[in-house]
């Protein structure tokens, strides 16, 4: 017996919902991604390079543990968590060469997300980044994928408030610095503390689990349940009111 696809029936249930999709009633003007698993497929390399790191230092975490506490958080959160869980305090240099590393991998590795490009170049509204990543981590990543220019310097990091997600400290300081009240923006992240962020920030948020790290068992859990897609094509099914009708979009824009 074949396993339904959770990703493909719930946004069945969308499309069949109301004619603007399940924004409908909300005046979005503001789209706000997160970065990794998101605009890029990152997660996979940040994932077999920090445990390797890790390794190395003593700490030995699986899969599962990396998901369940370190995906989508700020590398405070996760050195907080190897101090809870093993009793382990990292080397001091251990932060600066895990992103050296990292970024070595990116440079070899690093891809857009399948699709993101046609979503940017059609999006009516604004758009910015706002991710748990360091500034160079995600300054490199968007240049690599060729991103960049499509959001200037609306790109936004942990390290600019004091409570990285999932207090949703980022995503209001994001809304503010554009100029976008909260109730007006939309979210989109594949992480369950981004998720949580975005629903504090009162935020309308959908759960994207196109990344290679995720799958359909992924999908969030929660109440009432959250807007779930696998595929960038899939966007502007859901969001019509948030595509342009001619034309295309203009590279920065989002600046």
């Amino acid at each position: 017996m074949e396993t339904p696809d959770t990703s493909s029936l719930r946004l069945a249930d969308m499309l069949a919902g109301p004619p603007d999709g399940p924004l409908a009633g909300r005046d979005i003007a503001l789209v706000i991604f997160d970065c990794d698993g998101v605009l890029v497929d990152s997660e996979p390399i940040s994932e077999r390079v920090l445990l390797a790191a890790l390794e190395e230092a003593g700490v030995a975490v699986d899969h599962a543990y990396f998901k369940a506490h370190f995906l989508g958080r700020s590398f405070p959160r996760v050195a907080q968590s190897i101090r809870d869980d093993f009793r382990i305090a990292l080397p001091a240099t251990f932060e600066s060469d895990y992103r050296e590393r990292l970024l070595l991998a990116f440079e070899a590795e690093l891809k857009p997300v399948a699709g993101v490009f046609d979503v940017l170049d059609r999006l009516a509204v604004r758009a910015c980044v706002a991710t748990s990543s360091s500034p160079p981590r995600v300054r490199r990543s968007l240049q690599l994928a060729g991103l960049d220019s499509y959001f200037g310097e609306a790109v936004f990091t942990a390290s600019q408030v004091a409570r990285g997600k999932p207090a949703p400290d980022l995503f209001l300081h994001a809304a503010a610095e554009c100029g976008i009240a909260p109730e007006r923006c939309l979210v989109i992240e594949d992480s369950l503390p981004g998720l949580e962020a975005a629903r504090a920030a009162q935020m309308a948020v959908w759960h994207f689990i196109g990344g290679s790290h995720l799958d359909a068992e992924d999908a969030a859990p929660g109440e009432p349940p959250l807007p779930v897609f696998d595929r960038w094509d899939a966007f502007f099914d859901m969001a019509p009111q948030l595509a342009r009708d001619t034309g295309g979009r203009t590279a920065g824009q989002g600046s």
